[in-house]
């Protein structure tokens, strides 16, 4: 990412226009202007996607907001941490380990199928208190360039696994799309089934393994750009990752900053 907190408009989509997706009649109108940021992704990273799609069984849950929430729950000075493509046997523990020494919460994006995979980690997560977020079926970073209903299949299909690997009793709170690529549409599809549209105002452009210090002291310059942090479980090694964490939270914890989770029901800011 070369630039803090970007913004950019949707892309119009011509023909995935007309396809049919199941969202509440009621969803609210959207702000013209969608807060988005690209960030950098690994090359092949596109699990296999699900064998049964989950849409028709979709049910509608209770209405959020579709914009992009910014602030966070726990008020002014909090920090929200957002962790995410796991989860990952190696590396969400460990993440895990860190945020339990700091008495710190976190947002877990999750690829579907990487949950299938490790439904015990998504448990532990849970369990932790931390909360879900749906990061999609296959992380197509070009999302908001196809169809409407591939866009629902991507979103839809990974909150289903999602939640059954946690057990089936703790819902998804958030929807990030891969890369940013949000849609007017996309927002929609999570926003009518409960998850929150969740960006992020810093980029600890962690995925590029700069160093731990180097990561550390990009959230630090950063950091008053907005409460909500950017960092991976997923996507290879994440040792960087782990250690810059560790120095970030013991700097809040200095600070006296608490961390909290993104606003799920308030208008985006």
């Amino acid at each position: 990412m070369t630039r803090k907190d970007r913004t950019r408009a949707p892309r119009p989509h011509t023909g995935g226009a007309k396809a049919s997706i199941a969202i509440a009649a009621s969803a609210a109108a959207v702000a013209a202007t969608v807060w988005a940021v690209a960030t950098v992704v690994e090359p092949g990273h596109h699990p296999p996607r699900a064998e049964a799609s989950a849409r028709s069984a979709a049910p509608v849950r209770q209405q959020v907001p579709e914009g992009i929430t910014h602030d966070s729950e726990a008020g002014k000075g909090a920090v929200d941490i957002t962790i995410d493509d796991g989860p990952d046997p190696t590396w969400t523990p460990k993440v895990l380990h860190v945020l339990a020494k700091y008495d710190a919460k976190a947002v877990f994006c999750m690829i579907g199928p990487r949950a299938k995979d490790h439904p015990d980690l998504v448990k532990q997560v849970v369990a932790a208190g931390h909360r879900l977020c749906d990061h999609t079926m296959d992380h197509d970073v070009t999302m908001d360039k196809k169809p409407v209903a591939y866009q629902e299949q991507q979103i839809l299909d990974a909150r289903a696994l999602i939640e059954e690997a946690a057990g089936g009793r703790t819902p998804v709170a958030y929807y990030r799309a891969p890369g940013g690529a949000f849609t007017l549409e996309s927002r929609r599809i999570a926003a009518a089934q409960g998850m929150r549209p969740l960006g992020w105002n810093v980029d600890s452009k962690d995925f590029a393994k700069p160093g731990a210090g180097t990561i550390a002291g990009t959230v630090e310059k950063e950091i008053e750009n907005g409460p909500t942090v950017l960092f991976h479980d997923g996507g290879g090694n994440r040792s960087q990752t782990v250690e810059a964490l560790d120095r970030v939270l013991s700097r809040l914890k200095e600070e006296g900053r608490p961390t909290g989770f993104p606003v799920r029901t308030g208008p985006s800011s």
